[in-house]
């Protein structure tokens, strides 16, 4: 994970065809008292947020993972449908595949997720501190910890985590904002990508439409 600007990432990566991990419809909504999400709690959100702004972040030309609001598109896909494994083929055996086949875990993807981010929120109230409390380097530094799967995660593996992580938060930064997050167009606009819209009103039109 090598340190790259926000513009840099979005010029590497392309308006290449990034299919939404679940472009299907969402299971109503929980609602919280407490978390301003419907599947992340509160501490869960406060690291989503600030480890997807650390994979795609802000710069000079543009807002980052926060701005285009993939949290969302995270919060969303994990509390529907394809977060509750309701498509994927369920019966194992549950055996390491190739990075060319699909998703083989005895974990749902919601599972997944909610193990993982509690061991390591446990990890970091065992030091007095939280993710988003620690400055970029450090962040960074977790987040190569867990690349190179050398994080605990009670049973997940913290590459497998991660890689699932920094594949949802492009998804998200690159999706038509009807899926919860490409707020602004904010990737397509640097790709001078136009999208659907652009067959009812024209690109420039649709960024201004979209008021996101």
């Amino acid at each position: 994970m090598p340190h790259v600007t926000r513009r840099i990432f979005v010029i590497t990566i392309g308006a290449a065809a990034v299919i939404p991990a679940a472009i299907r419809r969402l299971a109503p909504p929980c609602a919280s008292a407490v978390s301003p999400y419907r599947f992340f709690g509160t501490a869960e959100g406060q690291f989503i947020e600030s480890a997807c702004e650390r994979l795609i972040p802000a710069d000079a030309s543009g807002p980052g993972a926060s701005g285009a609001g993939v949290s969302r598109y995270l919060d969303s896909q994990l509390g529907g449908a394809w977060g509750m494994g309701q498509r994927p083929y369920r019966s194992g055996p549950w055996q390491p595949g190739t990075p060319s086949q699909v998703y083989r875990l005895p974990f749902t993807p919601a599972a997944l997720f909610r193990t993982g981010l509690r061991a390591i929120i446990d990890g970091f109230e065992s030091r007095g501190t939280a993710f988003h409390e620690l400055s970029a380097d450090a962040q960074d530094a977790y987040l190569r910890s867990l690349e190179a799967g050398a994080v605990d995660l009670d049973g997940v593996s913290s590459a497998v985590f991660f890689d699932m992580l920094l594949k949802m938060t492009v998804e998200g930064f690159f999706s038509d904002p009807v899926h919860g997050a490409g707020r602004g167009l904010v990737a397509w606009r640097v790709n001078g990508f136009p999208g659907a819209y652009a067959a009812r009103c024209g690109f420039h039109d649709a960024v201004e439409s979209t008021g996101r």
